[in-house]
């Protein structure tokens, strides 16, 4: 019964797949000029949580060395809150703007965001601007996120079965955090947990700010008879989401609300783009861009 429930989830994630692919269209081949690499982000400021960028920014580079590599944070308050602290991070539209300055005429932006959610869409919007007025930018085209498509949520899907913790037991659950939306596409979330439950019922995929929250994830794991769960991020970064929402001291964190329910939780504070296994994934989504 718990899965046909998630039958409309998947019909309805079919639907944001197509707008998301459509979004995806490209201006044009890599050719003779600058070529650069936009990774754009949501943002964070946990220092922490900087390993999992420094990572796919090395992998970016090992993949496209003759590429010019730049960042960009969607984010407006973090950008604010970094700037207070003296460290200049770009909005989409400046790092464009900066990279067409210093003479780069095809630029690959790469969504480093989970889902097609307001996010990406605007980024989408950004890329569209510069597409339409190109100006000193020849060439821009769009690829992302994580979840762009069936092939990519089929690898995400092997990515997290290839990231689980090692010492887990069968009779331990694995319960992913993702931030959630209220956007449409936060219909990705339980569509990849039915498909990880296939093959191992125990994994679960909640949010923080969406569709299936803690009293969601909770009855199914009471369901299961469930008495230890893993924690696990499923974001990016490890930053203010997973080191409070997820694993923080306060009531409210999953980590309490499971406890509260005399489940244990074991926490990992990694985000996924700490494992090569998902950067693997955005490397291949730039190299069909650049491919096409």
């Amino acid at each position: 019964m718990k899965k046909m429930l998630l039958k409309p989830a998947i019909i309805l994630f079919a639907i944001i797949f197509s707008a998301a692919a459509a979004a995806q269209a490209g201006s044009g081949q890599p050719g003779d000029g600058k070529t650069g690499i936009l990774l754009v982000t949501f943002g964070t400021t946990f220092p922490e949580a900087r390993a999992a960028f420094d990572n796919v920014e090395a992998k970016i580079k090992d993949a496209f060395p003759d590429a010019t590599v730049n960042w960009a944070y969607t984010s407006e308050m973090i950008r604010d809150k970094m700037a207070r602290q003296g460290k200049k991070v770009h909005s989409p539209r400046q790092a464009i703007e900066e990279m067409a300055g210093q003479g780069v005429t095809k630029i690959f932006v790469q969504s480093l965001h989970t889902i097609a959610g307001y996010e990406y869409h605007d980024l989408v919007k950004t890329v569209r601007k510069f597409q339409h007025n190109p100006g000193k930018v020849e060439e821009i085209t769009i690829t992302g996120p994580l979840l762009a498509g069936p092939e990519d949520m089929a690898k995400a899907a092997r990515a997290i079965r290839d990231t689980l913790p090692q010492a887990r037991t069968s009779d331990e659950a694995v319960v992913l955090l993702g931030h959630g939306t209220h956007h449409p596409s936060n219909a990705a979330y339980p569509a990849l947990m039915w498909r990880l439950q296939l093959a191992d019922d125990n994994i679960f995929i909640g949010t923080v700010e969406g569709f299936p929250g803690p009293d969601v994830i909770l009855a199914q794991l009471e369901q299961n008879n469930i008495s230890t769960a893993w924690l696990m991020p499923f974001m990016s970064v490890a930053g203010d989401h997973v080191r409070n929402d997820m694993a923080g001291d306060g009531a409210d964190s999953w980590k309490s609300i499971l406890a509260a329910a005399d489940i244990e939780a074991k926490p990992v504070l990694k985000g996924f783009a700490e494992y090569e296994a998902f950067v693997d994934i955005w490397v291949n989504q730039l190299q069909q861009a650049m491919d096409q």
